[in-house]
């Protein structure tokens, strides 16, 4: 019987693992048949009179756990409808995904064939998209923006944004974790699909975002491969290369020009058409909202009621833009976080990524330069869009985090030839 519900939580964070990989309504069954599997791992260490049935490590399921009770008590005075607090409180939600991976994951060897599945169906991602960039048609291909010329996304499943920070996130993990390849052409291997993931986020996906993740993905892991002595002389050419790949790639120079030339002209009464014009905008009304509220917010689930008041009560300052009906975020998570709870939601938010980096000092080097890099990502990626509260973006980032903290079970000591980083 035990040995039955071992393999059953074993499948179930595989197929979690997995599902990133896939349409959006799968990964909305692979959590659902997750938290279930958790509440029976919960429900059975608490026959058993076990400690097992508590989540671990403690400081993140402390911290998330504390966020979503906070967050669910702002509902008392959200000025948002009954439909859009449980509508955010839902996305809010999907932080649980975190603890309940490390509830369902048992042993080492567990965690280490979650995360083969979870960079299998990555490397699914990365193959299938440079197959559209060849103009090879696949018929698993979902995403409305792929085929689509003069934009072309090329993305399988979500939108360029998505898996262009999906696709950096998976180069970093595959060159930190390469010391658990089972082959011995572990670094040329790893070193390829690095490769192949930085030339698909730079050359073939357009997002900005995703090409900031990168950049910082790549020094990151630039400095903690050299001494110390050495970092400052190989960031500095590091940085000047990147200068020469934004110049020489056309989608990265097209984007970050676009955001130079949105900037300059978002003055009163002036049009924020853009990308990055609308964003400007979105913060604005975000920053306006905190300012009169900065101690409780206005509870979860207002943004978009608060956007559009002050769109009103400022309509002579910034110009009245038609976009509060197909922007439901301030697209920056800090913001969002701020203007539903005040300054003590931004709080919140940064004391989440501590718990998170602090966790992640318990793990053995090389799983703690894959975990530290995927908090980076994700603090990147939520300076310029909501990573959390966003469906797919919001789910890989939560499964991801999960399964690399799940790499330091309870009472498994990391070894030491993976502390050396070997």
């Amino acid at each position: 019987m035990l040995r039955s519900f071992s393999t059953v939580r074993l499948y179930l964070i595989c197929f979690a693992a997995v599902s990133l990989a896939l349409p959006i309504g799968i990964i909305s069954l692979a959590k659902f048949l997750a938290v279930l599997g958790a509440l029976a791992v919960l429900f059975h260490g608490w026959l058993a009179g076990r400690e097992s049935s508590k989540f671990s490590p403690a400081s993140v399921t402390t911290v998330i756990l504390l966020a979503l009770l906070l967050l669910a008590i702002s509902g008392l005075w959200s000025t948002g409808s009954s439909d859009e607090v449980l509508t955010a409180l839902t996305k809010h939600g999907r932080l649980i995904l975190i603890p309940v991976l490390l509830s369902l994951t048992r042993s080492r060897k567990d965690a280490l064939i979650a995360l083969g599945f979870f960079v299998a169906g990555q490397l699914f991602l990365l193959g299938s998209t440079w197959l559209l960039s060849f103009g090879i048609a696949l018929p698993w291909v979902m995403s409305k923006e792929a085929g689509i010329c003069d934009t072309c996304s090329f993305a399988v499943f979500s939108s360029y944004l998505d898996q262009s920070i999906m696709t950096a996130v998976l180069g970093a993990i595959c060159w930190h974790l390469r010391s658990l390849a089972p082959t011995l052409y572990r670094t040329p291997l790893a070193l390829l699909i690095c490769v192949l993931a930085l030339a698909c986020v730079f050359f073939i996906f357009q997002g900005r975002t995703g090409h900031l993740v990168a950049i910082a993905l790549l020094l990151a892991a630039i400095a903690w491969e050299f001494p110390r002595r050495f970092q400052s002389r190989v960031l500095l050419v590091a940085l000047l290369l990147l200068v020469g790949l934004v110049i020489g790639s056309s989608k990265m120079g097209e984007r970050f020009h676009e955001v130079v030339s949105s900037i300059q002209p978002l003055k009163p009464h002036s049009e924020a058409a853009s990308s990055s014009g609308v964003r400007l905008d979105l913060w604005h009304h975000s920053l306006q909202s905190i300012a009169e509220r900065p101690g409780l917010g206005t509870g979860v689930g207002s943004w978009n009621l608060e956007f559009r008041r002050q769109e009103a009560v400022h309509a002579g300052e910034l110009p009245i833009n038609d976009v509060s009906s197909q922007h439901h975020n301030p697209h920056q998570e800090y913001l969002l976080w701020g203007v539903e709870m005040g300054l003590p939601g931004i709080f919140l938010l940064c004391a989440l990524f501590a718990a998170l980096y602090r966790d992640s000092q318990q793990l053995a080097m090389p799983e703690r330069r894959a975990t530290q890099s995927v908090l980076l990502a994700l603090v990147v990626a939520c300076l310029f869009n909501c990573a959390l509260h966003d469906a797919m973006i919001g789910d890989f980032f939560c499964i991801t985090l999960g399964l690399l903290l799940a790499l330091r079970t309870p009472g498994a000591a990391p070894s030491s030839s993976l502390q050396t980083g070997v």
